[in-house]
């Protein structure tokens, strides 16, 4: 992930240990457990460890993963945009991994146009419902080399398991692996969160069928994605959500709870940097257009706490999220268009 639905992500995330005190950032350490729940992307039979690689036990397969840095790249070179490669090589991809730290100070001190009105209140939601399945709740994240907005919370509940994966290294991957090809067997997680990521990969859709088939029966998914805003992810932004269009991806869960997560004074905040953007030719024209834009915009989010439960905000948010449950149930088209909630049911127009 680029951006985190913030929704703003470090630009880059580079591969050495964080403080050790700085809990938040230490990359977990892999359990036995885990690994036993790890399967062959090409066949799906269970991997073993030997030496520095995962290999599949099929005798007639033996495809093998590497590990780099006690990271195994869990990657299908034949369908996914990455290869196995691209990791061992330790080339960008959705990060830039060589991005100077001077610059990251200087992002870090610059306002944010962006502002999660709604993850510290969900989280503890969906936190409290994970506890409630039993005493050790496992949750798959994916898109979390690092830190998401809010899941702090998740990550203080002692009866929680986070398994971390990406497909960029960062100081929480614990597994590099691809959202449309997970390497996991079938119902093996209480719950799935997918924070600012469904924007960012080819087929949405193949991707939460994937989230369907590793979540336990009722098992729990907390996603968040983009609608109002600009491309950020350069070749790998692909797609938009629209609130209805975000709760048919997941028509095969029960709703529990959806809408804006990000309201529109971030989006107008962002429609404004990028129009300052278009101006800029190279590279430092474009710094100064993010400089400016940040340092000129970033009091329009503080409206989006006001505005994020009105009606005109789900035709205008800048990012939806959803919380539900794993169902047999199907909503259908025409129940879909049922839940509408936005400002166009009153105004017709």
């Amino acid at each position: 992930m680029f951006y985190q639905l913030q929704l703003e992500r470090p630009h880059s995330v580079p591969m050495p240990p964080v403080n050790a005190t700085d809990v938040s950032q230490e990359r977990p350490t892999q359990s036995s457990e885990i690994q036993d729940l790890l399967c062959c992307l090409a066949c799906q039979s269970g991997l073993i460890r030997n030496g520095s690689y995962l290999v599949c036990r099929h005798p007639d397969c033996a495809m093998q993963f590497p590990i780099l840095a006690n990271v195994p790249i869990l990657i299908n070179d034949r369908s996914s945009l990455f290869t196995r490669d691209h990791f061992v090589r330790r080339q960008n991809t959705t990060f830039d991994l060589g991005r100077g730290r001077f610059t990251e100070r200087i992002d870090r001190l610059l306002p944010k146009l962006g502002k999660n009105v709604r993850a510290k209140q969900n989280y503890p939601i969906l936190r409290d419902l994970l506890l409630k399945r039993g005493p050790k709740s496992r949750v798959l994240v994916i898109g979390g080399s690092i830190l998401g907005a809010g899941m702090e919370t998740l990550l203080a509940a002692p009866g929680l398991e986070l398994v971390e994966t990406d497909v960029s290294f960062g100081p929480r991957t614990r597994f590099i692996c691809d959202a449309h090809d997970l390497p996991f067997q079938n119902e093996v997680f209480d719950g799935v969160v997918i924070q600012a990521v469904l924007q960012y990969v080819v087929e949405p859709s193949q991707c939460v069928r994937e989230i369907e088939r590793v979540l336990k029966a009722d098992g729990l998914v907390y996603a968040e994605t983009a609608f109002m805003q600009q491309v950020v992810h350069g070749c790998y932004d692909f797609t938009r959500f629209t609130h209805l269009g975000f709760r048919r991806l997941f028509r095969r869960f029960e709703e529990i709870r959806s809408g804006p997560a990000c309201g529109p004074g971030m989006a107008l905040a962002w429609a404004g940097q990028f129009f300052l953007l278009s101006f800029a030719t190279g590279r430092r024209t474009r710094r100064l257009a993010h400089v400016l834009g940040r340092l000129g915009l970033f009091w329009l989010k503080c409206f989006d706490s006001a505005l994020i439960d009105k009606p005109g905000t789900y035709d205008a948010a800048s990012g939806f999220y959803f919380l539900g449950k794993k169902s047999e149930q199907v909503l259908s088209d025409r129940e879909l268009i049922g839940l509408y909630r936005g400002a166009q049911t009153i105004s017709g127009s």
